[in-house]
């Protein structure tokens, strides 16, 4: 999850660099932006803590088949990350993924 949106591309392209191969961009939006949206009553403290964040941000999903190019994706997200020199920038997660399963004519 992207919350510095401007930076899409150049992860994108790096994790073609690293290998990347295919990957989903969703535009998404965090359940406490989406309360402050719709003035929804938050904590004070909570409700600055969002006042400078931007309200979208964008969420990649991606398959990949091994330990060895997982790290090399997190690495490159992480380099990417620090040189923006925010907190907050997003965050990663993992999930095993039992099988990708293609749809359509021809597809086996």
């Amino acid at each position: 999850m992207l919350n510095e949106v401007d930076y899409l591309d150049t992860i994108l392209e790096k994790f073609l660099d690293v290998g990347v191969k295919g990957g989903t961009i969703l535009d998404s939006q965090g359940m406490a932006g989406a309360m402050a949206d719709r003035n929804l009553p938050l904590f004070g403290s909570l409700r600055t803590l969002f006042d400078d964040a931007r309200p979208f941000n964008k969420t990649i999903f991606t398959v990949i088949p091994n330990e060895e190019l997982l790290n090399k994706a997190i690495a490159a997200v992480n380099e990417i990350a620090e040189s923006i020199g925010k907190p907050s920038v997003g965050f990663m997660f993992t999930m095993p993924v039992s099988g990708v399963y293609p749809l359509g004519t021809g597809s086996e």
